[in-house]
């Protein structure tokens, strides 16, 4: 599997201006096909030791089966129209991508 997580850092981050990016996230990301884990919220201030960063104001995570899905969510229509919609409020966009295993106990 294919962990896509992506950390932005606003320039307007009010409480408001982070939600927004957040809904953006549902509307226009988590129905973009192959995605086998999907979701995206703010950071959590109360966590604020030595080793956490705090460089972010939102946070998105993806996870895939495969590069190949992750490439096709990179091309998908969806994901391009949440680019236009989100980027004027983007002071620093941070990517970090790997591969994962395991999950959750069922």
């Amino acid at each position: 599997m294919l962990s896509h997580d992506v950390f932005f850092t606003l320039e307007d981050s009010s409480p408001e201006a982070c939600q927004a990016l957040v809904d953006l996230c549902h509307r226009h990301l988590g129905s973009i096909d192959g995605i086998l884990f999907f979701t995206a919220g703010t950071r959590e201030a109360s966590l604020a030791r030595e080793v956490n960063d705090d460089a972010f104001h939102v946070s998105l995570h993806v996870v895939f089966p495969d590069k190949a899905t992750h490439d096709a969510y990179q091309d998908a229509p969806a994901h391009h129209d949440f680019i236009e919609a989100g980027q004027d409020n983007w002071a620093q966009v941070r990517v970090f991508d790997s591969h994962v295993s395991g999950g959750a106990p069922q």
